[in-house]
């Protein structure tokens, strides 16, 4: 496979068309699944896979054949974007995706990260451009390609100037080795900093039903101005909007960085109930589940979002698709806004250490 190939050039061609929201459309083009395109483009695309939970942060990893089984399965379902990055394991989940996407590496979009100083062992940040250039070849050899269609600083490091990353990427993508520049937890500032130098094709913060920062902090509104797509992790709550979990949910510390976050304290977990039960009522009306009421709001909300909902179960996987089936009117959509205008979220989105490496820059 080489950068010169039918992906590339059609990557490449709509860049300047309507950002990553086009890729996919695109990708979906040639996929082949006709079916699913229609439906996906009458509902702005919506819904990519998010792979990190397979192997890490959210448990213990799932068995490697059913992380392979399920990400596969997910493209024969029409999902062709998925996401995972080096910090993931580490490695263990860009090597899973690699596997599981090679059979048809040349019709999806692989998003990976780079940004954190792995091999140091300090778990802090380095996006010194050296150091980008040495993992992209890590990850480009884990991944089983040659391009990753979408390179994100996994986290903005404040040590090195975001000019002089975004132009690391430039060079990357002048080489073929990357096709596309993206920003996980950057700040409004930095974001219109970066993509002076580089375009930016897509931001990644968390953002859900419950978790509106992004609408307070300019960054959901820079990336509408600047036409970059918008990709939110977390898209169910980190797994809270499923209806699965509650005050007696107990979460191992020692695999689960949720055992860490506030929101996920059992005193949280029961004030928070009632969003849960607003997501419930209009789940009943919908004949729908209240994750998948959750990610059709985000569908809802702005058309340059794609969520990228995670699991490692096929099941789940069925009902974050089922979103797509899910229809959410402006009286529905004014409505979950008036009803959630009223309700509080108790605890922060995350520990203080997780906080401390996400760019606040005003």
């Amino acid at each position: 496979m080489k950068a010169g190939n039918t992906h590339t050039k059609i990557a490449r061609h709509i860049f300047n068309l309507q950002g990553l929201v086009q890729i996919f459309a695109e990708l979906l083009d040639c996929s082949g699944n006709a079916a699913n395109t229609k439906s996906r483009k009458s509902k702005g695309i919506g819904i990519g896979a998010g792979c990190m939970s397979i192997s890490a942060n959210y448990g213990p990893p799932a068995d490697r054949s059913q992380g392979i089984n399920v990400i596969r399965t997910a493209y024969e379902k029409g999902v062709t974007f998925f996401d995972t990055a080096e910090v993931y394991g580490p490695y263990t989940n860009e090597e899973l995706v690699g596997e599981a996407l090679a059979p048809f590496r040349d019709k999806v979009a692989i998003a990976s990260k780079f940004g954190f100083d792995i091999e140091g062992g300090s778990g802090g940040l380095n996006s010194r451009p050296e150091h980008i250039r040495k993992v992209v070849e890590n990850s480009l050899k884990r991944l089983k390609t040659d391009r990753i269609d979408l390179y994100y600083q996994h986290r903005v490091d404040p040590k090195v100037s975001i000019e002089d990353v975004a132009g690391a990427i430039k060079d990357l993508i002048r080489e073929g080795k990357v096709l596309y520049f993206g920003l996980s937890e950057a700040s409004a500032k930095t974001i219109r900093r970066a993509h002076a130098v580089q375009p930016v094709a897509a931001v990644q913060t968390e953002y859900s039903f419950m978790e509106r920062d992004v609408e307070k902090n300019g960054v959901l509104q820079t990336c509408e101005e600047l036409g970059i797509g918008f990709v939110p992790w977390g898209p169910v709550g980190m797994g809270y909007l499923t209806g699965k979990m509650n005050a007696n949910t107990k979460l191992d510390p020692k695999t689960d960085l949720r055992a860490t976050f506030d929101r996920f304290s059992p005193e949280n977990m029961a004030a928070n109930m009632p969003i849960l039960d607003l997501l419930k009522r209009f789940a009943q009306r919908k004949n729908a589940t209240p994750s998948q009421v959750a990610l059709a709001w985000l569908m809802a909300h702005k058309p340059f979002i794609v969520a990228i909902p995670g699991t490692r179960n096929i099941d789940h996987l069925n009902e974050n698709l089922g979103a797509l089936n899910v229809q959410l009117t402006p009286a529905d959509l004014n409505e979950l806004e008036t009803e959630f205008a009223k309700l509080k979220v108790h605890g922060g989105r995350m520990n203080e250490m997780q906080m401390k490496v996400v760019d606040q820059t005003v």
